[in-house]
């Protein structure tokens, strides 16, 4: 019986990663291509003027590029109130997430009681809610509370804070959770034994272990409170109240003339800052996305 040669046995499986890295470098390429296209399209329509966009000659190709578009918006007032509330809205919505989730993620996952595991199952089930459900019975909860108490909420930037949680707190939690959960108990109980209370243990010993967790869910909650379209449409009409992602959209559009190169000017200069901190951060988030999927 003819025994295959040693060389080719260990040939084979090297020639077999080797394609397999091959076949991998193609599909990735082929997703950034495709995941890249909408960005590409829309820095070259950004650097076009409005006369060569009306004329529509060669979508992906710009004859007389020109940074007007981005300059009129950065020297716009109305723009950089838009800013300045997307910053302050994201901003709050960030703290207000991180003073809720953090305690009670670790309350979920060390101190446990009698229905705690249901109630981290239905924490993250309340994030598996869609906005479109939620925002009517929001709306007339705020409009309620209007006629109860005369103080009117809708229509100022800072009814966003309250309502953002709703789908960053949930989320950030269990992210916490499995975070809390992937730490070694000898840590906790050592500070017990210490005489630290469990107030104590949280500030002074968790949260500096799980600082790659709290980045990656303040990293979340920024990203909701940045993005979110639906929310700020439904309870902020007035222009001086509305953050980025509205305000681009419903003063840039009139009637049914479309500003194309300043819009998609504002969208990259909207994307800027959420890009700018996962460039930075990305290693922490994957580590806090991660935490607890493996043992040890």
């Amino acid at each position: 019986m003819r025994t295959r040669p040693r060389s080719d046995l260990m040939d084979a499986p090297a020639g077999g990663r080797r394609w397999a890295l091959v076949w991998a470098y193609i599909f990735l390429g082929l997703f950034a291509a495709f995941a890249l296209m909408p960005p590409v399209y829309m820095l070259i329509t950004a650097l076009k003027t409005s006369s060569e966009i009306s004329a529509a000659t060669s979508p992906w190709w710009v004859h007389h590029p020109t940074l007007d578009n981005f300059v009129e918006l950065l020297t716009s007032a109305q723009f950089l109130i838009f800013f300045k509330n997307s910053v302050i809205v994201a901003g709050c919505v960030v703290i207000v997430t991180m003073l809720i989730s953090v305690p009670a993620a670790f309350a979920l996952s060390r101190m446990k009681f009698w229905g705690s595991g249901a109630l981290a199952t239905g924490v993250f089930l309340t994030y598996l809610v869609p906005d479109t459900l939620l925002f009517i019975p929001l709306f007339k909860i705020f409009a309620a509370f209007r006629d109860l108490t005369g103080i009117e909420l809708i229509n100022h930037w800072y009814v966003l804070v309250i309502v953002y949680p709703t789908l960053t707190v949930p989320f950030c939690t269990w992210i916490m959770i499995g975070y809390f959960a992937s730490i070694p108990r000898e840590l906790d109980e050592a500070a017990l034994v210490d005489g630290a209370s469990w107030t104590q243990t949280l500030i002074r010993v968790f949260i500096p272990v799980a600082l790659p967790g709290v980045i990656a869910a303040m990293i979340f909650a920024f990203t909701v409170a940045w993005a979110q379209f639906l929310y700020p449409l439904a309870f902020t009409t007035s222009q001086d109240q509305l953050v980025l992602s509205v305000g681009i959209a419903t003063t840039l559009i009139k009637s049914d003339v479309f500003n194309w190169g300043q819009i998609m000017a504002g969208g990259l200069l909207g994307a800027a800052p959420p890009l700018i901190i996962y460039a930075f951060l990305m290693d922490y988030y994957i580590a806090g996305l991660t935490a607890g999927a493996t043992k040890g």
